[in-house]
């Protein structure tokens, strides 16, 4: 009679129920499923079929047996109990990995560190030898799980997990592992459609694992078959008579399976350098022949034409963005691929796999089946969708186009109502970048920046604001991407235009900036201010390079700076000496700390043709350069612009800057270099700011904050503080 034996066999979390359909298949006798493995028993030869044929499994466990184990002691004493010497020759290499804990047993390597020793010690009595220890390439793995004090005990027969089928040297960026690719096949349907002869294509395919898996399903062909070895083959009680028969049978199928004609299976990727990774991985496969990629966008996503191919499945794996940003223009590629599924493959089953549920409805396509799984330890789904063929007039079930929500079309009413008034003032005053938008709606709590390019080309900057703790973060989240599909909607805008500074809340551990930011890729643009080109930078840094609420400022101080020479400290990208230097100020000085800063102002000022012997730019600490110039500069300037942070403890600095104790101080310094009847300008944003009573008292101060405030910053007054002072 054959020996039955219990094995258990791991998957993905998600996969029990598939992994338990298969393990049927093949033969094997499911005793339960539980989280992310499946247990069955079998005779050895059963146990090998399973290793060579499962798609679906990480990897096949030979139960030793399970004992209840509660301190250390007991776990060595189970451990000790097992007849190591039947299955490791006391000379071979043994490798023990241990996951679970219990109230004595408080961590997982102390737990493989003391079945190690249990096995090491039965060894040696029994034989007077032992193994060594080493993970890579084992002669034998050993897994323990201990869960609610009962320790289960096994022998791990694959070696390397199976999902590693041996065909993927070359991977792409977000990669699917091959048993997931396998089983998100197999929840499409692709087994009964390659039966029939329809097609399986990849819009994205990235490395291929989703055409290498299909084909190896249309063409009967064993993912084990390419593995270099399995760990059961250096296993004492491995036995060859069993296994060689089983892989003879697999590379004869595999043969049958090649020979005969296999369904339309091709990729496609917008990305050439991937596609070289997945030509890499069809050849290894040995499937060069049956399988093709090509380089194509999305949008020119269609039925190939090159011979007939039968409707049969399209499925992909799209990226899904990590940040806001990258998901806003991540919306444009669904949308494109909802489109082309419409217009191309009527009568196709279509299948779309993400980390992102919510951007498929920009697919304006409807799924009939939804699974939950997990790729890796991220929570994703697999959507099913019967993609109905558009009659002449462009009517179809999936073809409405996707509206805004309630919530988004609420927003995108303010915006328009704006427009009206605050983008017919822009227009009406030559004015091409302003704020459209300041958290008029309180639960829309961001500011809308517009900006339009010397080219022509209009571009979104969304700043989100700090939500109130009570506000849920997913909650806040859902409501800045309602506020940016408004956006885009109104302004018509592609989301390449949108730039997404995103607040998040950090524990005190984390560090880092506030923002997030949009991502690599963006290019720095050009905006005329008054005659003045300056350069914005929308996504790699806080602020884009032009602050909007000091227009106003900038266009005083071209008028008084007129034939007069001029300091600019804390000058950020110097776009105030810009606008003083084409409105005539014959010298200028303008003082930053930061060489990114100081590097944009070249830029600024080399494209509005200053002069730079006459504008000078100089990297220093603003306070010590202040200091320093009471000595050689007293007098020296007509005019002064100082914009100080509200604080800064940069680690360039030499002390630390809080402008509402720092600002007298500040004022006085700059008042000795005042020629006689020169003006300084002085400004800050910190709401709660307070004039110094000495400083009015010694000097003429006038508040000009809001005289040189424009209407789109009128909503919000208290953040900007201008004070022109002068000698008495």
């Amino acid at each position: 009679m054959t020996v039955q034996y219990s094995f258990t066999a791991t998957c993905p979390k998600g996969l029990e129920n598939v992994l338990a359909e298969e393990l049927r298949a093949l033969g094997a006798a499911v005793e339960r499923e539980q989280p992310a493995a499946v247990r069955f028993h079998a005779d050895l030869s059963m146990a090998y079929r399973v290793c060579l044929w499962s798609r679906m499994a990480n990897r096949v466990l030979l139960n030793l047996g399970q004992s209840k184990v509660e301190d250390a002691e007991a776990l060595y004493s189970a451990v000790v109990d097992i007849p190591w010497e039947e299955h490791i020759s006391p000379t071979g290499i043994l490798w023990v990995q241990f996951s679970g804990t219990n109230r004595e047993i408080r961590n997982s390597q102390f737990g493989a560190q003391k079945a190690k020793d249990a096995i090491v010690d039965r060894l040696r009595k029994t034989t007077g030898a032992r193994p060594d220890v080493d993970k890579r390439d084992p002669d034998l793995s050993v897994m323990l799980r201990l869960h609610r004090d009962v320790l289960e005990i096994a022998i791990d027969l694959c070696g390397d997990s199976l999902h590693r089928r041996g065909y993927r040297t070359h991977i792409g960026a977000a990669p699917l592992k091959e048993n997931l690719a396998a089983a998100l096949l197999v929840r499409a349907g692709w087994p009964a459609i390659a039966e029939e002869g329809g097609a399986l294509l990849d819009p994205m395919c990235g490395s291929g694992t989703f055409l290498v898996e299909g084909a190896l399903m249309a063409a009967d062909i064993a993912p084990g078959l390419m593995r270099d070895s399995f760990g059961f083959e250096r296993w004492l009680n491995h036995q060859n008579d069993l296994w060689l028969p089983l892989r003879e049978e697999a590379l004869e199928r595999r043969s049958a399976g090649l020979q005969k004609p296999l369904p339309e299976i091709r990729g496609y990727d917008a990305d050439a350098k991937v596609l070289f990774a997945a030509e890499s991985n069809i050849a290894r496969a040995g499937l060069d022949k049956h399988v093709r990629v090509s380089c194509r966008p999305v949008a020119a996503f269609k039925v190939p034409s090159h011979r007939p191919v039968k409707p049969g499945l399209v499925i992909t794996n799209p990226p899904y963005g990590e940040r806001l940003g990258e998901q806003e223009a991540l919306r444009e590629t669904y949308a494109e691929l909802g489109s082309q599924l419409k217009q191309e493959f009527g009568g196709w089953k279509a299948a779309i796999f993400t980390g992102n549920p919510e951007l498929c409805h920009a697919t304006g396509l409807r799924s009939h089946k939804q699974y939950k799984l997990f790729n890796g330890s991220l929570p994703s789904q697999l959507l099913l969708f019967d993609i109905h063929q558009q009659r002449a007039d462009g009517d179809s079930r999936d073809s409405a186009k996707p509206r805004l929500s309630d919530e988004a079309q609420m927003v995108a009413n303010r915006l328009q109502k704006n427009l009206r008034t605050t983008g017919k003032w822009a227009n009406k005053n030559g004015i091409e970048n302003y704020r459209l938008y300041d958290a008029d709606l309180p639960e829309f709590s961001a500011a809308i920046d517009v900006y339009r390019s010397t080219e022509g080309q209009t571009y979104a900057h969304i700043q989100e604001y700090r939500a109130p703790a009570s506000i849920p973060e997913q909650k806040a989240r859902a409501r800045l991407s309602e506020l940016v599909r408004a956006t885009r909607h109104v302004l018509e805008l592609p989301a390449r235009n949108v730039s997404i500074k995103e607040r998040r809340r950090h524990s005190h551990k984390e560090s880092g900036s506030q923002y997030q930011k949009r991502g690599e890729g963006a290019q720095a643009f050009w905006v005329d201010e008054y005659g003045a080109q300056l350069e914005i930078n929308l996504w790699d840094y806080l602020d884009t390079g032009l602050f909007l609420d000091h227009r106003p400022v900038r266009q005083y101080l071209k008028q008084i700076a007129r034939g007069k020479k001029l300091l600019n400290l804390f000058c950020y990208t110097a776009t105030a000496t810009v606008q003083a230097g084409i409105g005539g100020c014959v010298e200028s000085t303008s003082v930053d700390l930061s060489k990114t800063y100081q590097a944009w102002a070249q830029r600024n000022f080399r494209q509005n043709g200053l002069d730079p012997y006459r504008h000078q730019l100089i990297e220093a600490d603003c306070l010590q350069w202040l200091e320093a110039a009471q000595q050689n500069r007293r007098g020296h300037y007509d005019v002064i612009f100082l914009d100080p942070p509200t604080f800064s403890n940069s680690a360039k600095m030499r002390g630390v800057l809080d402008i509402q104790r720092d600002h007298a101080q500040l004022i006085e310094q700059c008042m000795a270099l005042l020629s006689p009847g020169g003006t300084l300008l002085f400004s800050n944003n910190l709401r709660s700011f307070k004039m110094d009573r000495e400083v009015q008292e010694a000097f003429s101060v006038e508040n000009l904050s809001a005289k040189l405030l424009d209407k789109d910053f009128q909503r919000n007054p208290r953040i900007h503080n201008v004070w022109e002072i002068k000698a008495p």
